[in-house]
């Protein structure tokens, strides 16, 4: 399975959720391939602060060629993680081409619901050529006992896309996890979030 994660929007966390997310299905046994389409480069250098022997094998791949070259690239592989770029472009077309599933991290503001609309409007081209692609927004970053936490999700009922049901809290050890190449689970196995990684998981690749 190929799955996307995009948002035009810089810093909503899309590179923390993609990463763990395909930690998570290595840790279940699936040899996964992630692609950094972004020009950052921020998977490859999460891969490249790992002392440890890597969970998932991480490329480069900044150009707008993913969909013609991932078929080929995932040989070997069970699942495929595209790190998309933070800016809607070519590229992100063709991140979006290339994916079985898009996955759009948002966090609880209202900057970020309006922003989605382009990610959105992208998606919904993609779909008069690849008829059964699926899509989805998760909330990220969400901070507990808030009312903007609580809003978001009613927010986003006006887009088409459907929301997932687990939702991503605000929490240090996303951060701590990424400066040491780590996954949420190497540091806190059975913690919080790494069992709404997860319930995540388990959510979009059934």
């Amino acid at each position: 399975m190929i799955v996307s994660f995009l948002n035009q929007k810089g810093g909503v966390g899309k590179t923390t959720l993609a990463l763990n997310v395909a930690a998570e299905r290595a840790r279940r046994g699936r040899r996964v391939l992630v692609v950094d389409a972004d020009p950052q480069g921020s998977a490859l250098d999460w891969a490249a602060a790992r002392d440890t022997p890597p969970l998932v094998t991480v490329i480069g791949l900044p150009r707008p060629t993913i969909h013609r070259e991932v078929g080929e690239l995932a040989r070997g592989y069970d699942d495929v993680i595209i790190d998309g770029p933070p800016r809607v472009t070519d590229l992100a077309r063709s991140a979006i081409a290339a994916a079985d599933l898009v996955v759009v991290p948002v966090q609880p503001s209202p900057y970020d619901v309006w922003a989605a609309d382009e990610v959105v409007k992208l998606i919904g081209e993609a779909a008069a050529f690849k008829g059964n692609q699926k899509s989805v927004f998760v909330i990220n970053r969400r901070i507990a006992k808030t009312a903007i936490g609580r809003d978001v999700a009613a927010a986003l009922a006006a887009y088409p896309l459907p929301l997932a049901s687990t939702v991503i809290g605000q929490r240090v050890v996303y951060a701590e996890a990424a400066a040491r190449g780590l996954a949420v689970f190497e540091i806190e196995e059975n913690g919080p979030a790494a069992q709404e990684i997860g319930l995540l998981a388990t959510e979009l690749f059934g």
